[in-house]
Protein backbone atom coordinates (compact mmCIF):
# COMPACT_ATOMS: atom_id res chain seq x y z
CA UNK A 1 0.00 0.00 0.00
CA UNK A 2 1.12 3.59 -0.68
CA UNK A 3 2.07 5.43 2.47
CA UNK A 4 0.31 8.67 3.47
CA UNK A 5 3.40 10.60 2.45
CA UNK A 6 2.90 9.35 -1.10
CA UNK A 7 5.90 7.08 -1.38
CA UNK A 8 6.60 3.42 -0.98
CA UNK A 9 9.72 1.65 0.29
CA UNK A 10 10.72 -1.67 -1.25
CA UNK A 11 13.48 -3.48 0.63
CA UNK A 12 16.22 -5.20 -1.38
CA UNK A 13 18.49 -7.75 0.30
CA UNK A 14 22.02 -8.44 -0.98
CA UNK A 15 25.00 -10.46 0.30
CA UNK A 16 26.44 -7.54 2.27
CA UNK A 17 23.26 -6.02 3.62
CA UNK A 18 20.15 -4.31 2.29
CA UNK A 19 18.91 -1.06 0.82
CA UNK A 20 15.54 0.53 0.11
CA UNK A 21 14.05 1.51 -3.22
CA UNK A 22 11.84 4.51 -2.53
CA UNK A 23 9.16 5.07 -5.18
CA UNK A 24 7.05 8.21 -5.09
CA UNK A 25 6.56 11.81 -6.18
CA UNK A 26 8.51 14.91 -5.14
CA UNK A 27 11.34 12.93 -3.54
CA UNK A 28 14.49 14.68 -4.82
CA UNK A 29 14.37 17.66 -2.39
CA UNK A 30 14.29 15.11 0.46
CA UNK A 31 17.03 12.89 -0.91
CA UNK A 32 19.53 13.33 1.91
CA UNK A 33 16.89 12.35 4.48
CA UNK A 34 15.31 9.51 2.45
CA UNK A 35 18.68 7.97 1.53
CA UNK A 36 20.22 8.50 4.97
CA UNK A 37 23.22 10.44 3.64
CA UNK A 38 25.36 11.93 6.41
CA UNK A 39 28.57 13.10 4.75
CA UNK A 40 29.53 14.94 1.59
CA UNK A 41 27.15 14.35 -1.32
CA UNK A 42 28.11 14.88 -4.96
CA UNK A 43 25.62 14.53 -7.81
CA UNK A 44 26.74 13.07 -11.14
CA UNK A 45 24.32 13.88 -13.97
CA UNK A 46 24.26 14.65 -17.69
CA UNK A 47 23.57 17.79 -19.68
CA UNK A 48 20.02 16.67 -20.49
CA UNK A 49 18.84 15.79 -16.98
CA UNK A 50 20.91 18.21 -14.90
CA UNK A 51 19.20 21.44 -16.00
CA UNK A 52 15.78 19.99 -15.13
CA UNK A 53 16.42 18.29 -11.80
CA UNK A 54 19.88 18.80 -10.24
CA UNK A 55 18.91 22.01 -8.41
CA UNK A 56 16.26 20.10 -6.43
CA UNK A 57 18.98 18.16 -4.58
CA UNK A 58 20.91 19.90 -1.80
CA UNK A 59 24.29 18.59 -2.94
CA UNK A 60 27.80 19.76 -2.19
CA UNK A 61 28.66 19.71 -5.89
CA UNK A 62 27.28 18.66 -9.27
CA UNK A 63 29.41 16.95 -11.94
CA UNK A 64 27.91 17.04 -15.43
CA UNK A 65 28.94 14.82 -18.33
CA UNK A 66 27.58 14.71 -21.89
CA UNK A 67 24.40 12.71 -22.37
CA UNK A 68 24.28 9.49 -24.38
CA UNK A 69 25.54 5.92 -24.51
CA UNK A 70 28.44 6.97 -26.75
CA UNK A 71 29.96 8.72 -23.71
CA UNK A 72 29.68 5.70 -21.39
CA UNK A 73 33.37 4.91 -21.50
CA UNK A 74 36.52 5.15 -19.41
CA UNK A 75 37.45 8.56 -20.81
CA UNK A 76 34.33 10.17 -19.40
CA UNK A 77 34.52 8.19 -16.16
CA UNK A 78 37.91 9.86 -15.75
CA UNK A 79 36.16 13.25 -15.85
CA UNK A 80 33.99 12.07 -12.94
CA UNK A 81 37.12 11.11 -10.97
CA UNK A 82 38.59 14.54 -11.74
CA UNK A 83 35.45 16.22 -10.46
CA UNK A 84 35.43 14.20 -7.25
CA UNK A 85 39.05 15.05 -6.58
CA UNK A 86 38.40 18.71 -7.37
CA UNK A 87 35.72 18.99 -4.66
CA UNK A 88 37.78 17.00 -2.15
CA UNK A 89 35.46 13.99 -1.90
CA UNK A 90 36.74 11.66 0.81
CA UNK A 91 35.92 8.02 1.56
CA UNK A 92 32.93 9.01 3.69
CA UNK A 93 31.25 10.81 0.83
CA UNK A 94 28.36 9.66 -1.35
CA UNK A 95 28.08 9.73 -5.13
CA UNK A 96 24.52 10.30 -6.39
CA UNK A 97 23.64 9.17 -9.91
CA UNK A 98 20.93 11.48 -11.27
CA UNK A 99 19.84 10.30 -14.70
CA UNK A 100 19.09 7.23 -16.74
CA UNK A 101 20.89 3.93 -16.99
CA UNK A 102 23.98 5.41 -18.63
CA UNK A 103 24.57 7.82 -15.74
CA UNK A 104 23.80 5.08 -13.23
CA UNK A 105 26.42 2.86 -14.83
CA UNK A 106 29.07 5.58 -15.08
CA UNK A 107 28.54 7.11 -11.65
CA UNK A 108 28.24 3.66 -10.07
CA UNK A 109 31.48 2.48 -11.66
CA UNK A 110 33.20 5.66 -10.48
CA UNK A 111 31.82 5.14 -6.95
CA UNK A 112 32.95 1.51 -6.95
CA UNK A 113 36.53 2.44 -7.84
CA UNK A 114 37.13 5.95 -6.44
CA UNK A 115 39.36 5.49 -3.37
CA UNK A 116 38.46 1.77 -3.61
CA UNK A 117 34.80 2.51 -3.10
CA UNK A 118 32.48 5.18 -1.70
CA UNK A 119 28.73 5.12 -1.03
CA UNK A 120 26.43 5.32 -4.02
CA UNK A 121 22.79 6.42 -4.34
CA UNK A 122 20.72 5.94 -7.49
CA UNK A 123 18.20 8.59 -8.53
CA UNK A 124 16.85 7.18 -11.80
CA UNK A 125 15.02 9.69 -14.01
CA UNK A 126 13.89 7.36 -16.80
CA UNK A 127 11.34 4.58 -16.62
CA UNK A 128 13.95 2.14 -17.93
CA UNK A 129 16.42 2.92 -15.17
CA UNK A 130 13.73 2.94 -12.48
CA UNK A 131 12.52 -0.59 -13.21
CA UNK A 132 15.79 -2.17 -14.31
CA UNK A 133 19.20 -0.52 -14.27
CA UNK A 134 18.97 1.06 -10.81
CA UNK A 135 18.24 -2.23 -9.01
CA UNK A 136 20.68 -5.10 -8.72
CA UNK A 137 24.10 -3.57 -8.24
CA UNK A 138 25.63 -4.02 -11.69
CA UNK A 139 27.61 -1.03 -13.00
CA UNK A 140 29.97 -0.72 -15.93
CA UNK A 141 31.14 1.04 -19.05
CA UNK A 142 31.48 0.22 -22.71
CA UNK A 143 34.73 -0.43 -24.56
CA UNK A 144 35.27 -0.71 -28.32
CA UNK A 145 34.88 -4.49 -28.06
CA UNK A 146 31.33 -4.29 -26.65
CA UNK A 147 28.83 -3.02 -24.09
CA UNK A 148 29.47 -3.17 -20.34
CA UNK A 149 32.59 -5.30 -20.67
CA UNK A 150 34.38 -3.34 -17.91
CA UNK A 151 32.41 -3.11 -14.70
CA UNK A 152 31.76 -4.17 -11.14
CA UNK A 153 29.07 -5.24 -8.70
CA UNK A 154 28.36 -2.12 -6.64
CA UNK A 155 25.25 -2.11 -4.48
CA UNK A 156 23.66 1.29 -3.88
CA UNK A 157 22.93 2.44 -0.35
CA UNK A 158 19.52 3.60 -1.59
CA UNK A 159 17.48 4.07 -4.75
CA UNK A 160 15.17 7.08 -4.99
CA UNK A 161 12.74 6.78 -7.91
CA UNK A 162 10.98 10.15 -8.11
CA UNK A 163 8.29 9.64 -10.74
CA UNK A 164 7.79 13.38 -11.19
CA UNK A 165 11.05 13.35 -13.14
CA UNK A 166 9.20 11.40 -15.83
CA UNK A 167 7.30 14.58 -16.70
CA UNK A 168 10.39 15.82 -18.56
CA UNK A 169 10.97 12.48 -20.27
CA UNK A 170 10.11 12.44 -24.00
CA UNK A 171 7.41 9.91 -24.86
CA UNK A 172 9.86 7.94 -27.03
CA UNK A 173 12.11 7.43 -23.99
CA UNK A 174 9.16 6.46 -21.81
CA UNK A 175 8.24 3.85 -24.42
CA UNK A 176 11.82 2.56 -24.37
CA UNK A 177 11.47 1.94 -20.63
CA UNK A 178 8.31 -0.03 -21.23
CA UNK A 179 10.43 -2.67 -22.99
CA UNK A 180 11.92 -3.65 -19.64
CA UNK A 181 8.51 -3.51 -17.95
CA UNK A 182 7.08 -5.88 -20.57
CA UNK A 183 10.16 -8.11 -20.26
CA UNK A 184 9.51 -8.43 -16.52
CA UNK A 185 5.91 -9.30 -17.28
CA UNK A 186 6.96 -12.01 -19.74
CA UNK A 187 9.34 -13.46 -17.18
CA UNK A 188 6.96 -13.91 -14.28
CA UNK A 189 4.30 -11.27 -13.67
CA UNK A 190 1.13 -11.56 -15.68
CA UNK A 191 -0.34 -8.60 -13.80
CA UNK A 192 2.07 -6.30 -15.58
CA UNK A 193 0.98 -7.62 -18.97
CA UNK A 194 -2.69 -7.17 -18.09
CA UNK A 195 -1.96 -3.55 -17.18
CA UNK A 196 -0.25 -3.07 -20.53
CA UNK A 197 -3.24 -4.55 -22.34
CA UNK A 198 -5.66 -2.25 -20.49
CA UNK A 199 -3.46 0.82 -21.08
CA UNK A 200 -4.49 2.19 -17.69
CA UNK A 201 -1.64 4.67 -17.36
CA UNK A 202 -1.01 5.55 -21.05
CA UNK A 203 2.32 6.42 -22.65
CA UNK A 204 1.70 9.95 -23.87
CA UNK A 205 1.67 11.26 -27.41
CA UNK A 206 4.82 10.93 -29.47
CA UNK A 207 5.37 14.71 -29.58
CA UNK A 208 4.91 15.43 -25.88
CA UNK A 209 6.56 14.42 -22.63
CA UNK A 210 4.79 11.77 -20.61
CA UNK A 211 2.66 12.94 -17.71
CA UNK A 212 2.64 10.27 -14.98
CA UNK A 213 -0.70 8.55 -14.47
CA UNK A 214 -1.65 7.84 -10.83
CA UNK A 215 -1.38 4.08 -11.36
CA UNK A 216 2.20 4.43 -12.56
CA UNK A 217 3.28 3.98 -8.93
CA UNK A 218 1.98 0.44 -8.85
CA UNK A 219 3.27 -0.48 -12.30
CA UNK A 220 6.80 0.65 -11.43
CA UNK A 221 6.64 -1.08 -8.05
CA UNK A 222 5.45 -4.34 -9.67
CA UNK A 223 8.30 -4.26 -12.20
CA UNK A 224 10.89 -3.46 -9.53
CA UNK A 225 9.65 -6.35 -7.40
CA UNK A 226 10.18 -8.79 -10.28
CA UNK A 227 13.80 -7.75 -10.59
CA UNK A 228 14.30 -7.56 -6.82
CA UNK A 229 13.11 -11.11 -6.30
CA UNK A 230 15.47 -12.40 -8.98
CA UNK A 231 18.59 -10.52 -7.86
CA UNK A 232 18.03 -11.44 -4.22
CA UNK A 233 18.05 -15.11 -5.22
CA UNK A 234 21.04 -14.74 -7.57
CA UNK A 235 23.03 -11.57 -6.78
CA UNK A 236 26.09 -12.45 -8.90
CA UNK A 237 24.33 -13.83 -11.99
CA UNK A 238 25.25 -17.46 -11.46
CA UNK A 239 21.83 -18.83 -12.37
CA UNK A 240 18.30 -17.41 -12.53
CA UNK A 241 19.46 -13.80 -12.85
CA UNK A 242 20.56 -14.55 -16.40
CA UNK A 243 16.86 -14.70 -17.30
CA UNK A 244 16.75 -10.91 -16.89
CA UNK A 245 18.81 -10.78 -20.09
CA UNK A 246 15.80 -11.92 -22.12
CA UNK A 247 15.97 -9.95 -25.37
CA UNK A 248 19.34 -8.44 -24.49
CA UNK A 249 21.70 -10.67 -26.48
CA UNK A 250 19.94 -9.56 -29.65
CA UNK A 251 19.27 -6.08 -28.30
CA UNK A 252 22.82 -5.18 -27.27
CA UNK A 253 24.17 -6.38 -30.62
CA UNK A 254 21.57 -4.34 -32.52
CA UNK A 255 22.47 -1.25 -30.47
CA UNK A 256 26.17 -1.74 -31.13
CA UNK A 257 25.85 -2.32 -34.87
CA UNK A 258 23.52 0.69 -35.21
CA UNK A 259 26.17 2.77 -33.42
CA UNK A 260 23.54 3.41 -30.74
CA UNK A 261 21.06 4.97 -33.14
CA UNK A 262 18.74 2.29 -31.71
CA UNK A 263 17.93 3.08 -28.08
CA UNK A 264 18.50 0.39 -25.48
CA UNK A 265 14.79 -0.13 -24.86
CA UNK A 266 14.11 -0.30 -28.58
CA UNK A 267 16.85 -2.89 -28.99
CA UNK A 268 15.38 -4.92 -26.12
CA UNK A 269 11.95 -4.75 -27.77
CA UNK A 270 13.38 -6.09 -31.03
CA UNK A 271 15.29 -8.67 -29.00
CA UNK A 272 12.14 -9.88 -27.22
CA UNK A 273 10.48 -10.54 -30.58
CA UNK A 274 13.65 -12.20 -31.89
CA UNK A 275 13.93 -14.41 -28.78
CA UNK A 276 10.33 -15.57 -29.23
CA UNK A 277 10.83 -16.20 -32.94
CA UNK A 278 14.05 -18.13 -32.32
CA UNK A 279 12.34 -20.13 -29.56
CA UNK A 280 9.54 -21.10 -31.96
CA UNK A 281 12.03 -21.90 -34.74
CA UNK A 282 13.77 -24.32 -32.38
CA UNK A 283 10.38 -25.74 -31.33
CA UNK A 284 10.67 -24.59 -27.73
CA UNK A 285 7.42 -22.60 -27.74
CA UNK A 286 4.18 -22.04 -29.61
CA UNK A 287 4.64 -19.60 -32.53
CA UNK A 288 1.66 -17.57 -31.27
CA UNK A 289 3.85 -16.27 -28.44
CA UNK A 290 5.67 -13.98 -30.86
CA UNK A 291 2.41 -12.38 -31.89
CA UNK A 292 1.39 -11.81 -28.28
CA UNK A 293 4.69 -10.11 -27.50
CA UNK A 294 4.42 -7.96 -30.60
CA UNK A 295 0.94 -6.81 -29.52
CA UNK A 296 2.20 -5.70 -26.10
CA UNK A 297 5.15 -3.87 -27.64
CA UNK A 298 3.03 -2.20 -30.31
CA UNK A 299 0.59 -1.04 -27.63
CA UNK A 300 3.35 1.08 -26.06
CA UNK A 301 4.80 2.38 -29.34
CA UNK A 302 7.83 0.11 -29.46
CA UNK A 303 9.36 -1.37 -32.63
CA UNK A 304 8.99 -5.07 -33.39
CA UNK A 305 11.27 -5.27 -36.43
CA UNK A 306 15.05 -4.93 -36.79
CA UNK A 307 16.18 -2.10 -39.11
CA UNK A 308 16.78 -3.47 -42.60
CA UNK A 309 19.98 -1.45 -43.06
CA UNK A 310 21.78 -3.37 -40.28
CA UNK A 311 23.84 -6.31 -41.49
CA UNK A 312 22.61 -9.60 -40.00
CA UNK A 313 26.10 -11.13 -39.95
CA UNK A 314 27.45 -8.04 -38.20
CA UNK A 315 24.74 -8.35 -35.55
CA UNK A 316 25.67 -11.99 -34.97
CA UNK A 317 29.37 -11.08 -34.81
CA UNK A 318 28.59 -8.43 -32.18
CA UNK A 319 26.97 -11.14 -30.07
CA UNK A 320 30.39 -12.80 -29.91
CA UNK A 321 31.63 -10.04 -27.59
CA UNK A 322 28.68 -10.45 -25.22
CA UNK A 323 29.90 -10.87 -21.63
CA UNK A 324 27.24 -13.55 -21.09
CA UNK A 325 29.12 -15.86 -23.44
CA UNK A 326 30.27 -19.10 -21.80
CA UNK A 327 32.70 -21.71 -23.07
CA UNK A 328 33.10 -19.80 -26.31
CA UNK A 329 29.35 -20.04 -27.02
CA UNK A 330 26.83 -17.23 -27.22
CA UNK A 331 24.16 -17.90 -24.59
CA UNK A 332 20.56 -17.00 -25.34
CA UNK A 333 17.60 -16.60 -23.03
CA UNK A 334 14.71 -18.34 -24.79
CA UNK A 335 11.13 -19.18 -23.85
CA UNK A 336 9.01 -22.27 -23.40
CA UNK A 337 6.11 -19.89 -22.77
CA UNK A 338 5.11 -16.94 -20.59
CA UNK A 339 6.89 -17.25 -17.25
CA UNK A 340 9.07 -20.08 -18.59
CA UNK A 341 12.47 -18.67 -19.61
CA UNK A 342 15.60 -20.78 -19.94
CA UNK A 343 19.19 -20.26 -21.08
CA UNK A 344 21.05 -22.22 -23.72
CA UNK A 345 24.28 -22.08 -25.68
CA UNK A 346 23.08 -24.73 -28.13
CA UNK A 347 21.91 -22.46 -30.93
CA UNK A 348 23.28 -22.68 -34.46
CA UNK A 349 24.59 -19.53 -36.10
CA UNK A 350 22.39 -20.20 -39.13
CA UNK A 351 19.25 -20.18 -36.96
CA UNK A 352 20.18 -16.86 -35.36
CA UNK A 353 21.01 -15.15 -38.66
CA UNK A 354 17.85 -16.50 -40.29
CA UNK A 355 15.80 -15.12 -37.38
CA UNK A 356 17.40 -11.69 -37.72
CA UNK A 357 16.77 -11.58 -41.47
CA UNK A 358 13.15 -12.62 -41.08
CA UNK A 359 12.60 -9.74 -38.68
CA UNK A 360 14.13 -7.30 -41.17
CA UNK A 361 11.57 -8.13 -43.88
Amino acid sequence: MMEQESFERLAVQHPNGRYDVVVGAGLLPRLRELAGVRGQMVVVTDDNVGPHHAAQIEADAVITVPAGEVHKNLDFVRTIYDGLFAVGMDRKGTVVALGGGVIGDMAGFAAATYMRGVDFVQCPTTLLSMVDASVGGKVGVDVPQGKNLVGAFKQPTAVCADITTLQTLPAVEFAAGMAEVIKHGILNDGGILRSVERGEWGVGREDTPHSPHPTLYSLIAQAICVKRDVVEEDPYEQGRRAHLNLGHTFGHAIEQVSQFRVRHGEGVAMGLVAAARLSARLEHCDPVLQGQIEEWLTAVNLPTRIPADLDAEAIYAAMGTDKKKAGGRVRFVLLHGLGEPFTTGEVAETAVIATIRELQA
